[in-house]
C-alpha cells in the first residue's frame, strides 16, 4: 500500500487530469415484439465504412455507437448521449425500431440468416464482410450478436510497459467489474438453441443463471475451443506481439477444412489461421494504437507501442438510457488508476489459467453466497478480495476528486462497497427480480419494456438544431468517402486480401513501407 501511495503522490495534477476516456457502444435493432431486425443499416446514419461515431459490429443488425476521447466522463457521456438521440430520431422516422437495450441478444432468427455486416464494394469494404464471413463459420452468428460497451482509456505519459503491468492487474481484478456491473444473468432461449448449458428454465421462452452476474462474459459468450488453446502473456509487448503473431500465422485445420473460397468461388474467410485477424483475439482488455488506413493493428503496437486500453468487459446496464451512469465510469477511471500503481508482478502459464477460471466462475455464479476464487493457487472468496481492492481504491478516488472537485469519484467507490455487501442492489440481481416482478419471468418481455422505456426518453430529450445538422453533415461526408474509395479501388480483392494477411505486414520496421498504396487506403 506505501508504494501505492508513493506513485499516486508521483502523479501531477496535469497527469490526473490528462485521463481520456471514450466509449464504444454495440446494441442489436429490433422490432417491438423483440425479434431482430433484419433490414439494411439504415441510409440516413451514413455509411458503416467511414462514419466516425455510427456504425456497425458483427451483423447489419448491430449499431456500434462510438465516442470521441474526452477529459471528462460528462463531455464523453454528453457526446454518447447525443450520438444516441440521432440514432432514435433517424429510427423514429423509418418505422419503429427501437435499439434492445441487453447485452443478450433479442429473439434471433435461424443462424445462418442472421445479416452479417455490409460495408459496399471497395476491397476493404469486402474485406470486413469477409472477416465476419470467417467468424460465422468458426464461431456461429448468434455469438457475434452478444453486445457490450467498450470503454477505451489512456493517461499522459504512460509507457508501453506501464500499459501492460495496467493489464495484467486488471486481469488479475477483472472480477470485481463483473460483479459490480455485470448487468446479463439470463436470456432468451432460443440463443442457446441445440447448445450444451448449465442455463436453468426461468418462465416461457428464458434461461438464467439464479447467481449469474454477466453469461456475455461466462462460457456461453465469446468463447472457442481454438482459441482456448491460447495462453497469451501480457508480460511486455514483445512477449504479446508473439503470442498473436503465432495466432495470426499458424494454419488450424479445421479452419482450413472451411477454406478461403467455397466451391462456387464466394469467400469463407480471409485467412485460414488460428486468427483471421487481430480483432478476433478475445480478451476482456486490449493494448491498442490507432492505425494509419491499411495498416495492422500489430504492426502499429510494435512501431509505436501502446496508446490506450480497451476494456471489453462492461455489460449494457439495461436501466440506463445509453447502457452506462457516470457513476460506473467513474467506478472504471479509479479502478485503471489502481491497476496501474499498484505491483504487477509477471503473470505465469498457471496464474493464466486461474484467472480464466475466476471469470467463468464469477460470470455464472458471481453473486452466489460465500463462493471463492482462486489467487496463488489458494482459495479465497470473492467479497472478501474485492474488500481488499476497495481499500485501496480510497485514496485514489480522493486524488481524483482533488483534481476535479467534489466527491464523486468517492461516492462512486462508496456505492461499490454497498453493493459487494448487499448483492441484491446489483445490477444482475436487479434483471432478475424486475423480470420475476413484472414480467412472469420473461427475459424478451423485460427487455422490451426496457427497450421502449429508453426509446421515448432519450425521444424525448432535445438535440439542438446545430447537432442536427452537424449529424445530417457527417451523413453525407461518411457516403461521400465510401464512393471515392470504391471508385479509387484498382486492385483485385484476392491480391488486396493476400497482401493484407501477409505475415509481413506484422513485422517491426520497415514492412510499413513496402505496403502497396492500394492496401493502405482502408482498415478492415
Amino acid at each position: 500500500m506505501s508504494k501505492l501511495k508513493e506513485r499516486l503522490d508521483a502523479l501531477s495534477p496535469a497527469r490526473l487530469k490528462g485521463v481520456r476516456r471514450g466509449i464504444e457502444k454495440e446494441s442489436l435493432r429490433a422490432q417491438p415484439g423483440g425479434k431482430l431486425v433484419m433490414t439494411p443499416h439504415p441510409a440516413a446514419l451514413g455509411s458503416a465504412l467511414t462514419h466516425p461515431h455510427i456504425t456497425t459490429d458483427f451483423s447489419e443488425s448491430q449499431l456500434e455507437l462510438i465516442t470521441g476521447a474526452h477529459t471528462t466522463v460528462e463531455a464523453a457521456l454528453e457526446e454518447l448521449t447525443r450520438v444516441h438521440q440521432f440514432t432514435y430520431r433517424v429510427l423514429a422516422q423509418a418505422g419503429d425500431e427501437r435499439l434492445w437495450v441487453s447485452s443478450m441478444p433479442c429473439g434471433l432468427p435461424p443462424d445462418e440468416t442472421i445479416p452479417i455486416g455490409r460495408y459496399g464494394s471497395s476491397n476493404v469494404g469486402r474485406a470486413k464482410s469477409v472477416y465476419r464471413m470467417g467468424l460465422s463459420h468458426r464461431y456461429g452468428r448468434r455469438m457475434q450478436t452478444i453486445s457490450g460497451i467498450h470503454y477505451n482509456w489512456s493517461m499522459p505519459d504512460v509507457s508501453s510497459e506501464q500499459y501492460f503491468a495496467l493489464i495484467r492487474n486488471f486481469r488479475r481484478h477483472a472480477f470485481l467489474l463483473l460483479y459490480l456491473f455485470g448487468a446479463s444473468p439470463a436470456l432468451c432461449s432460443t440463443f442457446v438453441d441445440g447448445r450444451p448449458h448449465e442455463l436453468l428454465p426461468l418462465g416461457e421462452g428464458s434461461m438464467h443463471m439464479p447467481h449469474g452476474t454477466s453469461l456475455r462474459m461466462g462460457r456461453l459468450g465469446y468463447q472457442s475451443e481454438a482459441q482456448a488453446s491460447l495462453a497469451v502473456s501480457y508480460n511486455n509487448l514483445d512477449g504479446y506481439g508473439a503470442s498473436l503473431q503465432d495466432a495470426l500465422t499458424r494454419p488450424w485445420p479445421a479452419y482450413e477444412a472451411i477454406g478461403i473460397r467455397n466451391l462456387g468461388g464466394d469467400y469463407n474467410q480471409l485467412a485460414t489461421s488460428l486468427l483471421q485477424i487481430e480483432n478476433e483475439f478475445y480478451g476482456t482488455i486490449r493494448p491498442k494504437r490507432v492505425i494509419y488506413p491499411g495498416e495492422r493493428p500489430l504492426h502499429a503496437l510494435r512501431e509505436r507501442g501502446v496508446e490506450y486500453v480497451e476494456v471489453r468487459l462492461m455489460d449494457l446496464d439495461p436501466f440506463e438510457p445509453v447502457g452506462i451512469t457516470a457513476e460506473t465510469m467513474r467506478f472504471i477511471d479509479v479502478f485503471l488508476l489502481h491497476c496501474l500503481l499498484a505491483d504487477s508482478p509477471p503473470d505465469t502459464r498457471e496464474e493464466i489459467a486461474e484467472l480464466a477460471h475466476n471469470q467463468h466462475l464469477t460470470a455464472a455464479r458471481g453473486r452466489e453466497p460465500g463462493l471463492h476464487l482462486q489467487r496463488g493457487g489458494r482459495d479465497l472468496k470473492l467479497v472478501a478480495w474485492g474488500a481488499e481492492l476497495l481499500e485501496q481504491f480510497g485514496p485514489i478516488a480522493a486524488a481524483l476528486d482533488a483534481v476535479h472537485g467534489g466527491s464523486a469519484h468517492a461516492e462512486a467507490v462508496r456505492a461499490a462497497e454497498a453493493a459487494l455487501n448487499a448483492p441484491a442492489i446489483l445490477p444482475s440481481a436487479r434483471v432478475l427480480e424486475t423480470m420475476a416482478k413484472t414480467h412472469g419471468n420473461s427475459f424478451i418481455d423485460f427487455v422490451r419494456a426496457q427497450s421502449a422505456q429508453t426509446r421515448e426518453t432519450l425521444l424525448a430529450l432535445p438535440l439542438s438544431a446545430e447537432a442536427e445538422v452537424e449529424f445530417e453533415r457527417a451523413t453525407l461526408v461518411s457516403i461521400a468517402a465510401q464512393k471515392r474509395i470504391e471508385e479509387t479501388d484498382t486492385m483485385p480483392f484476392e491480391v488486396y486480401r493476400e497482401q493484407y494477411v501477409s505475415p509481413a505486414r506484422l513485422g517491426f520496421k520497415n514492412h510499413w513501407s513496402e505496403v502497396p498504396a492500394a492496401v493502405a487506403q482502408g482498415t478492415v
